[in-house]
């Protein structure tokens, strides 16, 4: 076994890789880039490494850097986490030359499999069903357009080097079909460097299945499957295991086929098989189709430790180092159900908009494995994925699994900038789900849904006016009242595009009566906690200007200061602004340009995706703010429009 490796990655996955490697007797180097230099994979790790940058491409994926850090450290080995470089087969190679191991494939195995055309050929020739699709050379946009023809609408364009969603577009209707093949080769482009797309049939009723595989370079073993079907924007959100519905002959079909899949490559690590499955008719073992193949630990792996009780980080570790599998197909078996909820910093209402910010609060419960890379006080950074923690829960069936996860949700705090949780918490609680019937498309269907904005409980205002006042302490609790004034407080609070007018009044020692708009709520200290209207009052983050109440779902308030708003300039309607730090891809207008509502104005590439900017009414381009390529901050003015003049 190695007595040191070098984690060439940050975040959740370096901490889950430290744990079990500090579990194991192993010493760990961490890297980090200059924004990163306080982060908690640093803090864990024995020793640390700065890369230096910001970006991915100024730090964690400078492979040069992280070689020299690995060997002047001692370590004999590095893990690559997942993203970054952990599928790229020259930084596999550039490792190996210096003597040092790569824990993971071999760069033979991943470039059979980094291209999803020549994968699927491959997986053809090994016995695995494919979906029908066109995998040509040929990129000629009319070949493209010709091929998608003879598929049959609905389509998938996916970027052949693509993952997580980026370069992927489904195309419903021929008209739709050039833009979305410009968009997807752009985001290709952007995030892979090469923008080469293949065309899929579309399953119309699809669900996403992907079994678990480990390899020692010889023979391989399947830790059956996980359901991902789950998705928005083609990325993953609530991943569970086994998958709902799953039939004996389903699980031997599927295991077989990545069994076949890993041993065509000599596969040597963890890897998943991703096959899509058409559930319309059930799950039957001539209804699945591979997909990719994901040479690298999966960010739902969790599900298949809970269920299997192996830590595959333990495993990749071992093989790495020379021992044989650790076990046989025969010795593995599925204990229980599980499922991991991805916790994301993220505007939900507003398309799911990656956010950033400060985490001036963060509580994890103590009944459920959370994995984060994150703690109270850190920094959401506009660089990196945007993912704070994996909820993970595990019970003897899927229905208590179920509601253990719905538990969790429910007793996860933060605060500090805006996340997916309530979206969470209600697709936890969606009678669909819960019945076992999930497809890629259910988000979809149901995202207003979703997404709606709950009108706050009369309760949990009355609780945020009670900290916004700062009368919820242990002591001083009366503070901002005084004698020889009538004992009344006014404060507005806004939420969800929503003000409130609240008048609070002492009653009496720990008693205070809060009027709402709608009704009159009573507060009163008892028993050493306070109550409104007779009930515990919930747990609140209050900081300057912004009250955070963990109800379930929670709800974030900001505290309107008169003053401030009155000081405030009004930008009026007139600007389109930046919804989240980001890059400029490009401007799609010029000054003097008649646009439309919905017409493409300007693209923002933030987080590792592209987001498109379109006019929110009809009139006339009078200024262009923005450089391609220019760096903005959240809020920054992109466009602004003018009304149309009319002529006589």
């Amino acid at each position: 076994m190695f007595d040191t490796i070098l984690i060439a990655n940050r975040g959740e996955i370096a901490c889950r890789v430290i744990r079990t490697a500090r579990a194991m007797g192993v010493t760990t180097v961490a890297v980090h880039s200059d924004v990163d230099a306080g982060a908690a994979h640093v803090a864990m790790g024995d020793r640390a490494v700065s890369l230096g940058g910001a970006s991915p491409a100024e730090s964690y994926l400078r492979g040069e850097a992280i070689i020299e850090a690995a060997l002047a450290t001692g370590a004999q080995a590095i893990h690559p986490g997942y993203g970054f470089l952990s599928e790229n087969p020259d930084f596999v190679e550039a490792v190996e030359a210096t003597g040092l191991v790569f824990i993971g494939p071999s760069a033979s195995a991943i470039r059979k499999m980094g291209l999803k055309d020549a994968a699927k050929r491959l997986m053809e020739e090994a016995g695995v069903p494919v979906v029908p699709g066109y995998l040509g050379d040929d990129q000629d946009a009319g070949t493209l357009a010709a091929e998608a023809a003879t598929i049959g609408y609905p389509v998938l364009i996916k970027a052949v080097a693509g993952g997580g969603g980026k370069g992927m577009r489904l195309v419903e209707r021929e008209g739709d079909f050039a833009d979305a093949l410009k968009s997807a080769k752009g985001e290709a482009r952007t995030a892979f460097g090469n923008d080469a797309v293949l065309i899929e049939k579309f399953v119309t009723r699809p669900r996403h299945i992907e079994v678990q595989v480990f390899g020692d370079g010889t023979r391989a073993v399947h830790l059956f499957e996980r359901d991902c079907s789950l998705q928005r924007r083609h990325q993953k959100v609530i991943e569970e295991a086994p998958a709902p519905g799953m039939t004996p002959e389903m699980r031997t079909a599927m295991g077989d086929a990545a069994v076949r899949a890993a041993e065509a490559i000599g596969y040597a690590g963890a890897g998943t098989i991703e096959f899509i499955v058409d559930g319309s008719r059930g799950l039957r073992p001539d209804g699945f189709w591979f997909m990719e193949m994901n040479t690298r630990l999966q960010v739902e792996h969790p599900v298949t430790e809970a269920i299997t009780g192996v830590d595959l980080v333990e495993w990749q570790l071992r093989v790495a180092a020379g021992e044989p599998l650790p076990a046989r197909q025969e010795d593995l078996s599925i204990s229980g159900h599980a499922f991991e909820a991805r916790l994301y910093a993220e505007d939900v209402p507003a398309g799911f908009l990656p956010a950033t910010g400060r985490l001036s609060h963060l509580e994890f419960p103590a009944d459920a494995r959370c994995d984060s890379g994150v703690r109270g006080g850190d920094v959401i950074s506009p660089h990196y994925d945007p993912m704070i923690a994996k909820i993970i829960t595990h019970g003897p069936t899927r229905a208590i699994a179920l509601r253990k996860l719905s538990r969790a949700l429910a007793g996860t705090q933060v605060a500090g900038t805006v996340t997916n949780l309530a979206f969470l918490s209600r697709l936890a609680a969606h009678p669909g789900f819960a019945a076992g019937e999930v497809d890629t498309g259910l988000i979809a269907r149901d995202l207003d849904a979703l997404t709606a904005l709950d009108a706050a409980h009369q309760r949990v205002v009355a609780r945020a006016a009670l900290a916004a006042a700062g009368l919820d302490g242990d002591n001083g609790w009366d503070a901002g009242f005084t004698l020889w004034q009538p004992l009344a407080r006014r404060i507005t609070l806004s939420t969800g595009g929503t003000e409130i007018d609240c008048t609070l009044r002492v009653g009496g020692p720990h008693s205070v009566e809060i009027a709402l708009p709608e009704a009159t709520s009573l507060a009163e200290r008892r028993g050493g906690i306070w109550r409104i209207d007779g009930e515990p009052a919930a747990p609140v983050h209050a900081e300057r200007g912004r009250v955070t109440v963990f109800a379930a779902p929670a709800v974030a308030f900001d505290v309107i200061d008169p003053l401030e708003r009155a000081a405030a300039a009004a930008t009026g309607d007139s600007l389109t602004l930046a919804p989240m730090p980001g890059r400029v891809v490009s401007v799609a207008v010029e000054a003097g340009q008649n646009v439309v509502e919905g017409q493409r104005l300007v693209v923002l590439e933030a987080m590792k995706m592209e987001h498109a900017m379109t006019a929110w009414r009809d009139g006339t381009v009078a200024e262009v703010l923005v450089t391609e390529g220019a760096q903005v901050e959240a809020g920054a003015p992109l466009i602004r429009l003018e009304e149309v003049e009319e002529t006589a």
